[in-house]
This record gives C-alpha cells, structure tokens and sequence, in this order.
C-alpha cells in the first residue's frame, strides 16, 4: 500500500477515535427536563402529602400539583444534542447549577435545606390566613434593661407606641424610630388578659446609642392542631407556594381547585410574598402532561413564561399567596385570572 494511502486510513482512524471520544467524554453542561409533578392534597408513593393530625381536615376534588425539574448532571455529546433540538428540555452550562465553589454534594445540601426552609414558610403563611397570626413573644427581660418590672417573660407584645406589632423586625423598627429615653407605651397579652405598660427605652452599649425595651423576643404560631409535609427526594424552594395552598385547602371546607387540576411554583416567605424559580419552560410543559389547567406563575417568571408558552394552558400571575387565592376562585367561577404580562 502507498505511503498516502496509509495516511489517509490512520488520519480517519485518528479522526474517528477522536470523534467516539467526544461522543462519551462528560462535557461541561447539564440538561434540565421536565420533572415530576406532585399533587399536594393527595398522596406519593403511598404517603398522604400533607398531614393534619388535631383538626378536621377536607377533600377536594381537583388538584394542586408542585412542579418539578430533573437535572441531568452527566452529559454527553448525544445527549447534549437532543437536549438542544427538543422543545421541552435545556442545556444550560454545568456552573449554573453547580457553581465551581462548591461540590454537588454541597449543593443538594443546600437544596434540601432550602425545601425544608420552604415547607417551614408555608406553613407560618397558610396558618396566618387560617386565621392564628405570628406572635412576637417576650423570650427574656433583660437584667437592669428598662422593662424590668413591667414585661415578663412569654409576654405576646402586641403594639408599641400605638401602632400594632406584626413580627419582630417591625417591632424593633418602632423603638428604634425614637431616641433613647422615650416613654412608649408597649401594649402585651399576659395569659390571655390584655394590658399597656409604659416603658422608657435606654441606651445600648453600642456606639450608635441604640434605643433599646430591654427584651429579648421570639415569634410562635398558636394552633390546635400538627401540620408534617411527607415528602422526600426533592430539593429547592419553589415548591412553597403550592405547599402553602394545599395546607390551606385541606383544612378549609371550601374547594380552592373547583374539581380541576391546578399547578404552580414559587417560593413563599413568611410575608406570603412569592419569588421567582428556575426552570420555568420544564415546569410547564410537566404541568401539561399532568393535565393541568391552569398554571400559577410568579410575578417575576412571567417574561420568561410568556416565551415559553405551552398551548391550551393558561397562566395566572401572582407576587402573594392572597394573589394565588384569589386566582383560583376566579378561575374555578369560570372567569379569567390576572395573565402573566412582561411589565
């Protein structure tokens, strides 16, 4: 055989080996497709969802279903190429979900922290609208601080200065919004017996002077009853709305679903204000195999919704869990909730 022909044969082998190499090498990337999805008010893998022991709990007939998305960590040139034709799934560069600073294992740590944080919110918000609102409680008096004698310990501070108390931060905000040495007048709950003390705040020890009651303070939620979310095997915060809605429809007599399957996404925080998630086209297009018809958007994920629309689902947008609420009764009326618009 000629020299050339020798070479042309051992250049195609060469090309070729490089060419299967590529093709098995893991690359840089990872493919998001669309996840499972999970109704809320019924059961996975033969565990009720939601649990309420203590209180009388009721049956929809529709569903809340969280969405999900799956992340293919592993990626080959194949499969990097399908994920890019396709309609439904995205290849997205591996640091975007695993950031270079932390290992993978790190970051399912997180999101499993991140889920459970999530199911904690959820309840504090479905609670508040059930109607048992957050205390701000007295956790200590602080020795020689200027409540001495007149709070006590596991004192519900209901108001300060007039101006009722909603949480912590707010509470602290209100002496702050005064100079030392102002008399306020601190309305509490003792044993369930509502009183006024008057209280004149004190310096701190910090440079700033800062106006302090002399209280250390906590929150708790008061309710008759235990709320456990049995759900494992998923990680990340954007199932907290829809946790929060499927709480409240279980222990409401009124059917927020209206016989229809429903589903959504969203973070929730204790305010009930809910925030953008990732994965929004993956989300969708799960929502629609599982038979959704409607499809709960944060206020903040609908420009990127409306450019991935799904035909034959409509989305509602929503920045609130009272948004949300008020989405479904209009849609399970036969009306039109607030659509998701890119302003």
């Amino acid at each position: 055989m000629r020299r050339r022909g020798v070479t042309v044969i051992l250049g195609a082998l060469v090309t070729a080996l490089l060419a299967a190499g590529v093709m098995i090498s893991d690359l840089p990337y990872v493919v998001l497709t669309p996840g499972p999805t999970v109704n809320t008010l019924g059961s996975a893998q033969g565990t009720e969802v939601i649990q309420v022991t203590g209180a009388k709990t009721t049956s929809s007939t529709g569903e809340l279903r969280l969405t999900t998305v799956n992340v293919q960590s592993k990626v080959e040139l194949v499969q990097a190429v399908q994920g890019w034709l396709s309609g439904k799934d995205a290849v997205v560069p591996r640091e975007l979900i695993y950031p270079p600073d932390r290992s993978e294992q790190q970051v399912q740590e997180q999101n499993a922290q991140e889920w459970k944080d999530s199911q904690t919110s959820a309840e504090t918000v479905a609670l508040r609208e059930l109607g048992y609102p957050v205390q701000t409680y007295v956790r200590k008096v602080t020795p020689g601080g200027a409540a001495v004698g007149k709070l006590q310990e596991n004192d519900v501070v209901t108001s300060i200065g007039g101006t009722a108390v909603t949480g912590p931060t707010q509470l602290t905000e209100l002496v702050r919004a005064k100079p030392a040495g102002t008399a306020m007048a601190v309305g509490y709950t003792r044993d369930g017996k509502a009183g006024t003390v008057e209280v004149t705040t004190k310096a701190g020890d910090d440079e700033k002077k800062t106006p302090r009651l002399g209280i250390e303070i906590d929150t708790k939620q008061p309710h008759p009853f235990d709320i456990k979310i049995d759900l494992d095997k998923i990680g990340g915060p954007s199932a907290g709305l829809m946790f929060s809605l499927g709480i409240i429809d279980k222990l409401r007599d009124e059917d927020l679903t209206g016989g229809k399957v429903i589903a959504g996404t969203g973070t929730i925080d204790d305010d009930g204000n809910v925030g953008p998630i990732g994965g929004i086209p993956q989300k969708l297009n799960g929502a629609k195999a599982a038979g959704a018809k409607l499809f709960l958007v944060p206020k903040d994920n609908c420009a990127e919704a409306l450019r991935n629309a799904v035909d034959g689902l409509p989305m509602a947008r929503v920045a609130t869990v009272d948004d949300a609420l008020t989405a479904l009764k209009t849609f399970t009326s036969g009306g039109t909730p607030t659509p998701c618009s890119t302003s």
